[in-house]
């Protein structure tokens, strides 16, 4: 009746697989933004910074799988590289930027509550 405690390792797997999606659809956003540019020519830098996180994106399937630190790192340089350039071209888009992490802390919040819910042990109910 009593079923034992989910394992430890739940959450790790449940960030692999979240952060593995995330490297998915950073690919095919920044992937369609270079096929793109055969059409609509892209900044130079931005062309570059691109292709290198394209690169990174696609190695990471191979090296990043089992390395969580190298994950966020690509994720992170990856993103930077499609936020950064746009804000330094376009200050004003920093407000929208900064009312959207507003729901990503909310987010954050309540998955730190999550993990942390199942560390605590429940006292051995009495009959």
């Amino acid at each position: 009746m009593n079923a034992p405690p989910p394992q430890a390792s739940s959450w790790g797997k449940v960030e692999k697989i979240a952060s593995l999606c995330l490297i998915g659809t950073l690919l095919a956003f920044i992937g369609s933004r270079l096929i793109f540019a055969v059409w609509w020519p892209m900044h130079t830098l931005d062309f570059t910074l691109s292709a290198i996180a394209v690169l990174l994106l696609i190695a990471s399937f191979r090296f990043a799988a089992n390395r969580r630190g190298w994950r966020i790192g690509v994720i992170a340089y990856a993103s930077a590289t499609q936020i950064v350039p746009m804000v330094v071209r376009e200050p004003v888009l920093l407000l929208p930027l900064l009312g959207g992490l507003i729901p990503v802390a909310i987010l954050l919040g309540c998955l730190v509550a999550l993990s942390k819910k199942g560390t605590h042990t429940r006292p051995a109910q009495r009959s």
